[in-house]
């Protein structure tokens, strides 16, 4: 498994450490990796458009006017939505129950931030 670290500045010196240096075991974090912004803004645009034209494209579909319907925009479709995990904006293994990708579901049901689920043992 992959993990992704932050460079941070020397613990023992304070400067930042300069290329090809890297901090002591100690002091390295892990950083989840995030989604591409121009993906997440892409998505919560059409999660605004959708909402906003719900009610007009409903009346279409009821009223069978099909033309238009098709001059309407794309992203106004719900589903043209991607399911995405609300902390790291991943589109795959996404979990609908709990709203988070697979990665992010296991970390957290490891430290226990999720009620109710345990890790099994048989």
């Amino acid at each position: 498994m992959k993990r992704f670290f932050l460079k941070v500045p020397s613990r023992n010196t304070g400067k930042t450490l300069s290329r090809g240096e890297y901090p002591s075991l100690d002091s390295r974090e892990t950083v989840p990796k995030m989604a591409k912004k121009s993906q997440l803004a892409r998505n919560a645009k059409r999660i605004r458009m959708s909402d906003r034209l719900s009610v007009k494209r409903a009346a279409l579909k009821a009223a069978g006017e099909w033309e238009a319907l098709q001059k309407m925009p794309r992203n106004s479709s719900k589903v043209r939505i991607k399911n995405r995990c609300a902390v790291t904006g991943r589109s795959r293994g996404y979990m609908r129950y709990f709203g988070l990708s697979r990665q992010e579901f296991r970390e957290r049901a490891r430290n226990g931030e999720i009620p109710g689920v345990t890790k099994s043992s048989w």
